[in-house]
């Protein structure tokens, strides 16, 4: 980082130019473009993610504040409210999807070395869900839900180790989670953790055929004829370990080959649990953890409502939806890999805090998290009141 620099500055020079410019090339992103390219319209929106702005007018009313600071920033002076929003409507968001991709590759090499806390297992494992963002159905007509609102999901595939989404497919609301399962290309020896609404026999089938592992729950209702049972040891929670197939003759043509049943309790929730998975190498207990961590990308789409723009959009088209929320997946991702290149020890919400504030400021950006405690305080605070005692 050279000093010198505004933040903002600084965080974008982890961005390799070159990578930027081929896939604005690939789409022809700069065609006609006088002034404001699409390099100005990343910089731009990554500012408002960055700086928690509300609105379009938001973002361009700060830059036009800052108009002698903006070159020094990598814009050009004079940006306007109309400008950028035809860029977003009009600029193929494909440009940012295939950019945040070369982005994440970059971030999953940086964090290649981070293992899951009781999991010994060198297998890459991947949580599989979908968010709803509930949009109003008079502006985003296009995004189809229910008869009264509109909806966009998103379907993300996350890298547990790693905590950084490999893969993000935006639809409608109307879009079923187990679609998506038709479009990955599974990676071999990988593990796909995902709950019961991606139960499909056939698509588990092609995650079988891809040499990959998938862990999900079972249907009360599954119909299933025992083979054998595998000893366990009761103490760590699994009550049963299965070699099951299908019993219905139908959806046996669907998926013809055994699988693992496992009945696992949890004691703190004191709920029973009942795992599938064509892994027969990893222990019973492991497969429950594996399960366990599925919640992790629960917290990740939590974590991105509140600290990132992508529940307020600044177009009403679908390519402006969706170039800001790949802008938004771009911004976390640059984080995450200033994170782990400068060893920071705050959190991913503590540094999103301070660089909100701090993209005016030409401290050199390590120096910006040196000389905080960023350690929890788990001593209570005599002075803070409790809401229910009062």
């Amino acid at each position: 980082m050279n000093q010198g620099k505004y933040v903002f500055a600084q965080l974008m020079s982890l961005i390799d130019p070159n990578d930027f410019g081929r896939c604005v090339e690939k789409y022809n992103g700069n065609h006609r473009v006088r002034n404001f390219s699409c390099w100005h319209q990343f910089l731009s929106l990554s500012f408002g993610q960055l700086t928690h702005r509300e609105s379009l007018r938001d973002v361009v009313l700060c830059l036009q504040a800052h108009q002698s600071k903006l070159y020094h920033l990598g814009l050009s002076k004079g940006i306007s409210r109309s400008t950028l929003a035809d860029a977003n409507e009009q600029r193929d968001w494909r440009i940012y999807a295939d950019f945040a991709q070369i982005l994440i590759q970059k971030a999953r090499l940086l964090y290649a070395s981070s293992v899951l806390e009781g999991l010994d297992l060198a297998n890459t494992l991947y949580a599989l869900d979908s968010t709803t963002i509930d949009l109003c159905l008079d502006v985003f007509w296009w995004a189809k839900f229910r008869k009264h609102k509109a909806a966009i999901k998103l379907h993300t595939l996350f890298d547990l180790k790693c905590q950084i989404p490999c893969f993000i497919h935006i639809t409608d609301g109307l879009c079923h989670d187990v679609n998506v399962l038709d479009i990955l290309d599974f990676e071999a020896d990988a593990f796909y953790v995902m709950d019961r609404g991606y139960l499909s026999w056939k698509r588990l089938n092609r995650i079988h055929q891809s040499n990959a592992f998938f862990v999900t729950r079972a249907n009360d209702n599954l119909a299933f004829l025992r083979l054998y049972s595998n000893p366990v040891d009761k103490s760590t929670g699994v009550k049963c370990d299965q070699t099951v197939r299908l019993k219905n003759y139908y959806v046996s043509k669907f998926y013809p080959i055994h699988f693992r049943r496992i009945k696992y309790y949890d004691k703190e929730l004191d709920k029973t649990f009942v795992f599938l998975t064509n892994n027969f190498q990893v222990e019973a207990a492991q497969i429950a953890l594996i399960y366990k961590y599925r919640w992790q990308i629960e917290l990740f789409f939590k974590w991105i409502k509140q600290h990132l723009r992508i529940k307020v959009f600044w177009g009403e088209s679908a390519n402006a939806v969706k170039t800001q929320i790949w802008v938004a997946v771009c911004s976390y991702v640059l984080v995450a890999i200033l994170k782990k290149q400068l060893e920071i020890p705050a959190s991913m919400n503590e540094m999103l805090q301070i660089l909100s504030i701090s993209v005016f400021d030409k401290t050199p950006v390590n120096q910006l998290f040196t000389n905080g405690n960023y350690k929890n305080d788990s001593k209570p605070n005599d002075n803070q009141l409790i809401l229910f005692d009062l």
